[in-house]
């Protein structure tokens, strides 16, 4: 029997981070435990599934593995693929340990020692012009971001020096607390859960195992991207806790508006201005491209607003498909500041065109007009 889709056992999308993947899992080993469901034999499969596709899905490099390959790449190493709960392994107390134990204010008992924390997702705006949009380009770009003490490697601790096991809880990082009829577990105020206490602490760092650096990156811009877009560089975020993986950099993309072209997914639309002359009698004019000028024929009669398109002068999308075409629309300028001998010829002109069928557009809108007033 075929497996179902980790991402749809769950619930969550492709582009789920670890926050929704976690919150995605409480909800639903909470409503299929075992323990929950005692007489409901499929309850205890689909809580097995939750627990296997978490399990891949969390962990980055099965994750990608699975991403990139499907369940082959997986069967036989993704913990608890086949194993699942209640295989004699303890599996349920790593489930709720990891799962539920931030409701109860930490992990369970004794699985906090030193525990290794995932490094916090950073985001990046980047602006752009259209141009290296269209084209792609790289970019470098300078972020600040907590990393990995390089004096302690993240331990926390001086050089030469050893943690010590936390006396208030014994190395467990937890403790009870008894309030009336019930014992709660929680998380020891004296180690905050880490099992250990630094007693000579780094002096770089201040015990904490990570210090804040600026970076510099060079990011890959490729081409066809838009507003909107997201680029991921993995582990180029916040170093991780106790020598925990980084997190990841999110690179968001904001497109500047350009003085001549307008996108429209993979066109370009441009406007372009005319002199009523050229638009009456036709001719050749220059219009640009982002690979430079061409020239375009206007035909005699040339309306406003018409459009020409220049195909192939557009945006290869990111995500691929054809070239979009580039949009000229055309704008006619009715000239200005007019001198007495060009007021007299366009009078003249005027005359000559009086009564006479060369404005058809304005023809209709008369007709319309009067046939709107006459039906009264």
């Amino acid at each position: 029997m075929s497996k179902r889709d980790y991402y749809e056992v769950l619930g969550v999308s492709k582009s789920a981070d670890a926050a929704e993947l976690k919150k995605a899992y409480r909800q639903k080993a909470m409503k299929f435990h075992p323990d929950r469901n005692p007489d409901d034999a499929s309850a205890e499969e689909k809580f097995k599934e939750a627990k296997e596709a978490y399990d891949v899905l969390n962990d980055d490099q099965k994750r990608a593995a699975y991403d990139q390959y499907g369940h082959s790449a997986v069967d036989g190493s993704a913990p608890g693929g086949g194993g699942g709960y209640g295989g004699g392994n303890g599996d349920f107390g790593d489930i709720f340990g990891d799962v539920f134990g931030d409701i109860f204010g930490g992990g369970r008992g004794g699985g906090g020692r030193q525990r290794a924390y995932r490094g916090s997702d950073l985001q990046y705006n980047l602006d752009i012009s259209l141009e290296d949009a269209v084209r792609g380009t790289t970019v470098k770009i300078q972020i600040p971001t907590q990393v990995e003490c390089d004096t302690c490697e993240g331990s926390g601790a001086k050089k030469g020096s050893t943690p010590s096991t936390c006396g208030t809880c014994n190395g467990m990082g937890q403790v009870r607390v008894q309030q009336g009829f019930f014992s709660v577990q929680q998380t020891c105020p004296n180690c905050r859960g880490e099992g250990q206490i630094n007693k000579d602490p780094c002096r770089p760092c201040g015990g904490r195992g990570r210090k804040q650096e600026k970076k510099t990156l060079s990011v890959k811009i490729p081409p066809g991207v838009d507003t909107g877009d997201r680029i991921r560089l993995s582990g180029e975020g916040e170093a991780g806790e106790k020598g925990g993986p980084a997190g990841d950099l999110f690179v968001q993309v904001h497109v500047d508006d350009h003085q001549i072209f307008e996108r429209d997914g993979s066109h370009l639309i441009c406007l372009v201005p005319i002199d009523i002359i050229t638009a009456t009698l036709g001719g050749e004019i220059e219009v640009p491209t982002l690979d430079g000028k061409v020239k375009l024929k206007i035909p005699a009669g040339t309306q406003v607003d018409k459009l020409f398109r220049l195909r192939g002068k557009g945006v290869k999308p990111v995500r691929g498909g054809a070239q979009g075409d580039l949009l000229c629309r055309i704008k006619i300028e009715t000239p200005i500041n007019l001198n007495s001998e060009q007021k007299a010829l366009f009078k003249k002109l005027g005359e000559s065109l009086s009564g006479t069928k060369n404005s058809p557009q304005q023809s209709s809108w008369v007709d319309t007009v009067k046939s709107f007033f006459d039906k009264d």
